[in-house]
């Protein structure tokens, strides 16, 4: 199973940016995906999770409201829609997986993409 992120750029604060998640080498409709960040200090904080259900869970307080998650699973494509999007939302951004439908805890996740950077600033 391998993860690739996509659509990382550059948004001014306030603005919107939508994140891909593709994988390949299984079909995505039995897994659950994560998504993480890391931020300058390399410090990687969870985001938030959509199992196989389509339910999510959030991991970061800070992403409620503002960010969700979505999949299509006949693109094998998982997205993080990020709204109201502040500079400390900065980070290179991840997806990941257990190989399982449910979402684990932040540890437990053992596969992983690349990440695609995503920058806030004016």
């Amino acid at each position: 199973v391998q993860l690739v992120e996509s659509g990382g750029g550059l948004v001014q604060p306030g603005g919107r940016l939508t994140l891909s998640c593709v994988v390949s080498g299984q079909t995505l409709d039995v897994y659950a995906i994560g998504w993480f960040r890391s931020g300058p200090d390399n410090k990687r904080e969870g985001v938030l999770c959509i199992n196989a259900a389509s339910s999510l869970r959030y991991y970061a307080d800070s992403a409620k409201g503002r960010f969700t998650g979505s999949r299509d699973n006949a693109k094998n494509t998982v997205y993080l829609h990020m709204s109201w999007l502040k500079p400390e939302d900065t980070g290179t951004y991840s997806c990941a997986t257990d190989l399982g439908g449910w979402c684990p805890v932040e540890d437990d996740y053992a596969l992983w993409g690349q990440g695609t950077q995503v920058t806030v600033s004016v």
